[in-house]
């Protein structure tokens, strides 16, 4: 039966075998994350609109789109949430997250943009922060990937 199972999968290759392995696997949510920082090392932190009242606090953080890298997220949701532009580094954080949801979170520095122009359907407020001077409300995780980034 084995080999039966490995011939058939070995006559259909190509896109067939790739909408077999697509339908059979599970799906997944990539939430990707910044930790963006100036020139000065100051975090850069967003109140969200629609996060929980008591933790609006958090890096600026988005849903992966299909056909874009990780580091284009980054980019992407940093330019929609501030206008400012940033340049991604290093990986620095990888977990399977809630139920079907991979989280991702990469070094960021700030490379320009001008002034800061809030996407307010989103974002209450914007602020630099120092990483020892961090807002109540900050989403612990972030916290944590700010201190963790420094490193």
């Amino acid at each position: 039966m084995k080999r039966l199972i490995a011939r058939l999968w070995h006559g259909i290759r190509g896109p067939m075998q790739w909408r077999l392995l697509y339908l059979s696997q599970a799906k997944f949510m990539v939430g990707v994350t910044g930790v963006v920082r100036d020139r000065d090392g100051n975090v850069l932190l967003l109140r969200h609109r629609f996060w929980p009242e008591d933790r609006p606090w958090g890096l600026p953080t988005g849903g992966a789109k299909r056909g874009e890298t990780f580091e284009q997220t980054v980019v992407r949701e940093v330019r929609e949430e501030t206008g400012l532009e940033v340049r991604v580094g290093e990986l620095v954080h990888l977990r399977s997250g809630f139920q079907l949801r991979i989280e991702i979170a990469y070094a960021a520095g700030y490379a320009g943009g001008g002034t800061m122009r809030l996407n307010t359907t989103e974002i209450l407020e914007a602020r630099w922060c120092a990483p020892d001077d961090l807002p109540e409300g900050l989403l612990e995780s972030h916290r944590l990937l700010i201190k963790s980034s420094l490193r």
